[in-house]
Formats: structure tokens, sequence, C-alpha cells
């Protein structure tokens, strides 16, 4: 089957790409690009924690061990 990439509409075969959807690993890397600065967005409702809502870090932070010089 032979695909168009998403990215610059070149043609290629789906089977044996490595890179699929894309045509090559250049297009794969820009459009990871482009999701990582935000260029892409998907529609809906924004989260609570863009909304301003401080949300807790609940990693485990081990106690410190008393100083015994003090």
């Amino acid at each position: 089957m032979v695909v168009a990439c998403p990215l610059c509409g070149k043609k290629n075969e789906w089977k044996g790409n490595p890179f699929r959807p894309f045509c090559s690993e250049r297009c794969k890397m820009v459009d990871l690009g482009a999701w990582a600065g935000e260029e892409y967005r998907i529609p809906g409702d924004r989260a609570d924690d863009e909304e301003g809502e401080t949300i807790p870090d609940t990693r485990a932070v081990p106690p410190r061990p008393a100083d015994p010089a003090a």
C-alpha cells in the first residue's frame, strides 16, 4: 500500500517503512518537534492544573537524619 507522508506529502510504501506514517526520520522528527513546541493542540476543555490550581507534590521525600553534632 502506498501512502502520503502527513508532513510533506511524499508517497511511500507503508510496509517495511520504519518511519511510518512519515516518509523519513526527518519528517518524523519535525512532527515531534511541532508537538513539543505546542504547535499542535487537541481540542477540548482545559485541565484543572492549567487553570491555575496547584497540584500537590505527592512524591515521598525521605526524612533527613538527625545531626549528631547538634
